[in-house]
């Protein structure tokens, strides 16, 4: 929704390095269109002026660095599996976000990833009781309006594409809720300046909503489909969450700007 949003000066730490473990394969058609799962990260935070590096692991193959201490953050995408099943590739996910939660590492997580590490941060995940969220959804934003690029005081609503059926069911302990609504309560949440995690997608775009949503038509009904398919030429704040994912690896949730150390300078 850049509409409505004020766009700062963005620029990333060049020296910044991101791990992004993959956990889905797309659809054939999309991989024509799109590559990769990862490749829609990567052309989001390139949209936003970020300019370090981005290696990426199939964790849903089995791949994984030899080591994650060269990465600034590790962001987990999504997946149609579910957080919480017993497909031995999910269990070696967990095991590895346990790890990495202990060693105090950053994580970002996005719709799977947001419901995995949560499970591992010992929140309940499943089924959300209203069904699948599709489309383009409504969030209150619970955080600082700066950190949407946004005026202080400013209130308008977080707009991003969602493709849900499960969902954290509470938060986990000790995080700070930054997004909600009525049909998903968790939408977003922080732990400290180690976890942000986010149920919608910001790196969707309007084409692959529209590919998920023709896929799952009939599943869906006819209402939920025509109602979520009228809402996609609506703008979506994926870019202003892009930013904020990336200043939240660099910054945690004090933000950016003057006076801010980065977290490499704390001690």
């Amino acid at each position: 929704m850049e509409s409505i949003l004020s766009t700062p000066d963005f620029k990333s730490d060049q020296s910044m390095r991101l791990c992004i473990l993959e956990n889905d394969d797309l659809d054939p058609p999309m991989v024509q269109r799109y590559t990769r799962v990862a490749s829609l990260f990567e052309r989001l935070f390139e949209q936003v002026g970020y300019q370090g590096t981005m290696d990426t692991f199939s964790a849903r193959h089995g791949e994984y660095p030899d080591s994650f201490a060269p990465y600034d953050a590790v962001l987990l995408t999504g997946s149609r599996a579910d957080s919480f099943s017993d497909e031995p590739w999910v269990v070696t996910l967990r095991q590895q976000v346990t790890r990495l939660l202990q060693a105090q590492h950053t994580l970002i997580g996005v719709c799977f990833g947001h419901q995995l590490i949560a499970h591992c941060l010992g929140a309940p995940v499943g089924r959300a009781p209203q069904g699948w969220r599709t489309g383009r959804q409504s969030y209150e934003w619970l955080g600082q309006p700066e950190h949407l690029g946004r005026s202080p005081g400013a209130q308008a609503p977080l707009g991003l594409l969602a493709s849900h059926q499960d969902q954290v069911l509470a938060l986990p302990p000790g995080a700070t809720l930054l997004a909600t609504q009525p049909e998903c309560p968790v939408a977003a949440y922080a732990v400290g300046d180690q976890v942000f995690c986010i149920q919608p997608h910001p790196e969707f775009t309007p084409e692959m909503s529209a590919f998920l949503l023709n896929k799952r038509r009939a599943h869906l009904g006819e209402d939920h489909y025509h109602r979520s398919m009228g809402s996609l030429p609506e703008p979506h704040d994926g870019l202003a969450l892009a930013r904020f994912m990336i200043q939240f690896v660099q910054y945690g949730l004090s933000g950016g700007g003057a006076g801010v150390m980065h977290r490499n300078d704390r001690k």
